[in-house]
């Protein structure tokens, strides 16, 4: 994921350079804009104890996806836009962690997050970079999800496959980032977004287990203005 980052940035960075002396149009009011890009979703883990019988200390992390993102933003006036990402679910894979760390996979579970920001810009509207702030909801919807052979093996010896589900759940996403104009109409956008979300996984045997996902999200797109 640094890798992402830092390459991102290097982008921006020389984006900025060559339009510095450009003149940029205005991300003003009543316009709208479009991005595409790239969308890194690293859940933050803190995971609780798997619920009696378990081994104690028995904990759960979650892997990393990327996946394609389009993002309309509506300028309400100079300075305050409306942002809604649209995209695919995420993919992201559960592995033991804590007592049963490196017992490998133990199932997988799409997410599609539902995401509403309300943002504040920064700087005139004809400001070659605007940084800017967001704040909305987000309200992570769980499916498909899936127990590998594995986690029979660690929580239903003998019995029938194993499987969990997860509760969708409703929580607060921050966000940070920057827009800079390539031209009158093209632009090139990153941002970072941390939601604060707790969840439960109840599991097939009966076992419940609380998880804080907190994810980190990190976009990068190029958009264009109307």
């Amino acid at each position: 994921m640094k890798l992402h980052v830092n390459s991102a940035i290097k982008m921006l960075a020389l984006a900025a350079a060559m339009t510095v002396a450009s003149s940029a149009s205005a991300q003003s009011a009543g316009q709208w804009t479009v991005k595409a890009g790239l969308n890194v979703i690293t859940p933050k883990v803190e995971s609780g104890d798997l619920s009696a019988p378990a081994l104690p200390h028995t904990k759960a992390a979650v892997g990393t996806d990327t996946e394609p993102v389009l993002i309309i933003t509506y300028s309400v006036t100079d300075n305050i836009s409306l942002e809604l990402p649209l995209g695919l679910p995420y993919k992201h894979n559960l592995y033991g962690a804590g007592a049963i760390e490196g017992t490998g996979l133990l199932g997988s579970s799409e997410v599609l997050p539902a995401t509403g920001l309300i943002q504040y810009r920064f700087l005139s509207p004809k400001s070659t970079l605007r940084p800017y702030v967001g704040v909305g909801a987000t309200y992570a919807i769980f499916t498909k999800t899936t127990g590998s052979g594995q986690l029979t093996a660690l929580i239903d010896i003998g019995g029938p496959p194993a499987t969990y589900k997860l509760d969708n759940k409703l929580g607060l996403t921050m966000q940070a980032g920057v827009a800079v104009a390539l031209s009158e109409k093209w632009f090139m956008d990153l941002s970072v977004t941390k939601t604060y979300l707790k969840t439960k996984a109840t599991f097939s045997t009966g076992q419940t287990q609380d998880l804080k996902f907190d994810p980190l999200g990190i976009s990068f797109g190029v958009g264009y203005k109307f």
